[in-house]
């Protein structure tokens, strides 16, 4: 109580964090006539002027008034849009390192215009991450026309440039790009092998947009570059075969931590089997040696009874491809690790693909820490403000909406089953659909869209085709007539082609839209529909004045529109089930009410949502229950709300703990890589390594001589044979050892100084006949490839360790602590098997009369995919390659065949079925409207 007084008197921490800034918005509000009034040529030279005074040693602060006034201008002139008092105060919390979270509509996109030009200005190049190729490459041209209208040079990163293409984007003073390109290039420029192949020039400042996406959903796994292993394809398909002879007593599952773990009695059933295969020959299935088996079938169980088709992951083209929790997006890159991709292919009966060992890794917490200054903009971070400022020290400040949202957010309605508050979303659909009013109706996977789509089905409605002729014209029919519309369009990973006509017609009057979450969409919702994307789509090919009188045609119907949908109420959004992370929700949320449009927006539950029914739904069904609620009734209160929301902080807390402890322990191997990354550009950027290689073979001579003579001992106590022995397997030099150890008076330090000159000598005389020249060149591209094969494969170990670090903690001890010490002994380990690798190599290098081929990187592909984009555009290359190739058409849904042909009265040998396959009952229906119909 008392927080919310002094909150009314004296304004939130953000309220007055902003206040700070209003003076400079007046002092830029100000400058605008004086700015106006100057030529294009003139306005132009003022970034020469800006940039001759940074040069001169003047803050870059000092300039956000007269370079903000000056970015306002230009964008009036280039692009023809005024950036508002509120995007002024966008621009300078991005500018300070910080976030801005900004409504939907609100205009992020020129709001990052302001601070990408002043920083810029300082020549160390400004960073702007977006979340797929299609906004990095829109907003580069489009915001572009301001940059290269103020004089200054834009890059944009996008999957197919080749080295010389990204270095020059790299070079410019903007470069816009995704978040997996520029950690992919990251990682791949420290493979290069000579400094001027590497493209990106260091980390000076980065805005990331989406920011809450990029920087917490995709902080959940590390972006990963890695080469093909062993196949191992038979051995998943074998196991596969098993999991589906247990019965619901031989496992359990817990769905809060998605594990699954085999009872006793599974296990002793699964033994017997593996040893009827043949793969469980000797001892328990959990001895040491069978730990793979134990891998590959606790990776079987989870891919049938965790991973579900149509919501964890689809089968398309004859491939698995993960659907996004967040946005229901197809990510055709992405691929499990640790073998559970594996075992969804062989569950599916497609062709298991190879598994990958890693090459190079990187989270994006540790990647965008590397930028000297990080900000980022999003709609909605609030909620994820504490992990913004413990993990990246990022603020989160919220700016106010240019005009006061005007949506009205209806309390939560609670039903207690899937069916009643199936037909109470239809009910209301129906209702709203009568007056006019656009909606768009949220769901959590595909499978639930499907299932309500199915419903609106069975009420008569039926599904647009975006992809066929004349469908949109079914839609403007029914918003010109101005009666209820009985079409209703799906966007789910199923359709994911069609989003951006679906996404942009959404807001015409009585558009009835299911879509898969929404998140990162990168198309506006316009009441009335997109007047651009109409013009793109029905004035192609028209031309003079035939051109002209279509595009008034159109622009006067979506005038018209909007006014009916205005009418209406605005777009009204229809929550068919809370998500884990609130943030989700408000996304959702926030494609209603942008600038200033009327809105609505409610959610419908169920006691049988996986929220409520993971997170303890049971007491409140039978409460429920003793209260007297009747079927189709529901709860409507503010306080199932606030306890939804504290439900979900808790989930959120725990989630961030997760990525924290993620965080910890690559933290362990991300100051490894800072300094093996280091020290190979302090490598690349010698002309010589000779001292380096010196000192290496003096600390092997070291090294030989501390594990065979012992200090101060006399020499009867020497190991002479295994020191020769050493010696001439090391540094291929065989010196009269047995002679210098009968000298009189040596010791161990003596003979120490002989061997290195021993080897000094040998290596020279090698040197000679090679040529210094060529010498320096060959230990360079000895060290680092040697540095680069060593480094992955402590990756590997790495990787394997922290697998089965936990168990340190049934010991009492902390699993961290114990991580980076036996990390610690590794890396040392690491550091002298590479002393000893160069060495040996160099001691016994023997040059042809040709120069040695230049190194190349090994065959490499990403393995993350940004949450929000669905599009892997790493992998697009190799699928499009395949189907050159005609292994499979690009148009076919890879639903796998039943191994049996079907017998059409036997229901059980039909197999998998695709929902919208012929009923293999011969009926001629779809399977859906056949056997396959909802219950």
């Amino acid at each position: 109580m008392l927080g919310n007084l002094a909150k009314k008197i004296f304004g939130s921490a953000n309220d007055r964090r902003l206040k700070t800034y209003r003076p400079r918005v007046a002092a830029i509000n100000a400058l605008e006539p004086e700015i106006a009034a100057l030529s294009d040529e003139a306005l132009r030279a003022r970034t020469d002027a800006f940039r001759a005074e940074l040069a001169a040693g003047k803050p870059l602060d000092d300039l956000i008034i007269p370079a903000f006034a000056t970015v306002r201008e230009a964008a009036k002139r280039a692009i023809g849009q005024r950036h508002f008092d509120v995007q002024l105060l966008g621009g300078m919390v991005l500018h300070e390192g910080s976030i801005a979270e900004m409504k939907t509509g609100e205009g992020k996109t020129l709001v990052a215009t302001l601070a990408c030009y002043l920083n810029a200005l300082a020549g160390n190049g400004v960073h702007v991450v977006t979340v797929n190729d299609y906004l990095a490459s829109r907003d580069a041209e489009n915001m572009g026309r301001i940059y290269n209208f103020l004089g200054l040079t834009v890059g944009v990163i996008v999957h197919g440039l080749d080295d010389a293409e990204r270095a020059q984007a790299y070079a410019a003073d903007i470069t816009y790009g995704t978040n997996n390109e520029f950690g992919f290039d990251y990682l791949r420029d420290n493979m290069k092998y000579e400094l001027n192949q590497m493209v990106q020039r260091g980390h000076s400042f980065a805005i990331v947009d989406e920011v809450d996406s990029i920087l917490i959903d995709e902080a959940r796994t590390p972006l990963i570059i890695s080469g093909p292993s062993d196949d191992k394809s038979d051995l998943y398909n074998t196991i596969d075969k098993l999991i589906p002879l247990l019965g619901a007593e031989d496992y359990e599952i817990d769905e809060k931590q998605r594990s699954t773990n085999l009872t006793e009695e599974g296990n002793e059933k699964t033994e017997q089997w593996l040893r009827e295969a043949g793969l469980l020959t000797e001892g328990s299935l959990y001895e040491s040696t069978n730990v793979t088996l134990v891998h590959h079938v606790n990776q079987a169980l989870r891919a049938h009874k965790l991973f579900h088709r149509d919501k964890d992951y689809i089968v398309r083209n004859g491939e698995v491809v993960i659907i996004d929790e967040f946005t229901g997006r197809m990510m055709p890159g992405r691929r499990y690790s640790e073998g559970q991709h594996q075992a969804l292919e062989a569950k599916e009966g497609v062709t298991v693909q190879p598994e990958n060992v890693t090459l190079a890794s990187i989270t994006f917490q540790n990647y965008f820490r590397l930028y000297k200054k990080l900000a980022g903009m999003t709609g909605t971070a609030a909620t994820e403000a504490e992990e913004f400022a413990e993990i990246y020290k990022l603020e989160v400040l919220e700016i106010p909406t240019n005009l006061p949202v005007a949506r009205l957010d209806a309390d939560d309605e609670v039903y207690r089953s899937s069916a009643e508050k199936l037909a109470a979303i239809v009910t209301e659909i129906e209702s709203a659909n009568a007056e006019g009013q656009p909606l768009l109706v949220g769901t959590t996977s595909i499978e639930k869209s499907e299932q309500l789509a199915e419903y609106l089905e069975g009420k008569g409605y039926k599904m647009i085709d975006f992809g066929a002729s004349g469908a949109l014209d079914k839609l403007y029919a029914s918003a010109r007539s101005g009666k209820p519309s009985k079409n209703f369009a799906v966007l789910n990973a199923r359709f994911h082609e069609q989003e951006a006509y679906i996404v942009a017609e959404a807001g015409v009057p009585g558009a009835i839209t299911i879509a898969t979450n929404m998140a990162g969409r990168g198309t506006d919702i316009q009441l009335g529909g997109n007047i651009d994307m109409r013009l793109k789509q029905e004035c192609a090919g028209l031309e003079g004045e035939a051109r002209e009188a279509r595009e008034k045609a159109i622009r006067e119907e979506v005038a018209e529109f909007k006014k009916k949908a205005l009418a209406a109420g605005g777009l009204y959004i229809i929550g068919t089930e809370r998500h884990e992370s609130r943030r989700i929700d408000n996304q959702l949320r926030g494609r209603s009410g942008r600038q200033g449009d009327p809105g609505k927006s409610k959610f419908f539950l169920s006691l049988q949502d996986d929220l409520m029914r993971i997170f303890g739904s049971d007491r409140m069904d039978a409460m429920l229950t003793k209260l007297g609620l009747q079927e189709g009734e529901a709860i409507i209160h503010p306080w199932i709300n606030k306890a939804l929301e504290k439900a979900q902080q808790k989930v959120e807390a725990r989630n961030f703990d997760m990525r924290k402890n993620v965080l910890k322990f690559d933290n362990v191997m991300n100051d490894q890589r800072k300094v093996v990354f280091e020290q190979r550009r302090d490598m690349m950027a010698q002309d010589s390594l000779e001292d380096v290689i010196a000192e290496m073979r003096h600390g092997v001579v070291d090294d030989l001589v501390a594990s065979h003579v012992p200090h101060d001992a006399y020499p009867e106590a020497w190991d002479i044979a295994g020191l020769a022995e050493e010696v001439q397997n090391q540094l291929n030099i065989a010196p009269p050892l047995a002679d210098w150890a009968k000298a009189e008076g040596i010791g161990d330090e003596e003979l120490r100084e002989r061997l290195e000159t021993a080897a000094d000598e040998a290596y020279a005389a090698r040197e000679k006949m090679n040529s210094p020249e060529l010498t320096r060149y060959i230990e360079k591209q000895v060290l680092l490839q040697t540095l680069d094969h060593l480094w992955r494969e402590h990756l590997v170990v790495l990787d394997q360790l922290r697998q089965v670090i936990g168990w340190r903690g049934m010991a009492q001890r902390d699993p961290l602590n114990e991580y980076q010490s036996e990390a610690f002994e590794l890396f040392n380990t690491l550091i002298t098997h590479l002393r000893e690798a160069v060495t040996a190599q160099l001691m016994r290098i023997e040059v042809v009369p040709e120069r040695p081929a230049e190194p190349q990187l090994p065959p490499m592909q990403a393995m993350h995919l940004d949450p929000l984009t669905g599009e892997d555009e790493f992998a697009f290359a190799q699928i499009n390659a395949r189907i050159d190739a005609g292994e499979f058409s690009p148009g076919a849904l890879g639903v796998p065949e039943p191994s049996a042909p079907r017998d059409p009265d036997n229901p059980a040998n039909w197999g998998r079925v695709g929902r919208n396959e012929p009923c293999p009952c011969g009926s001629g229906k779809k399977y859906k409207h056949c056997h396959g119909v909802l219950a």
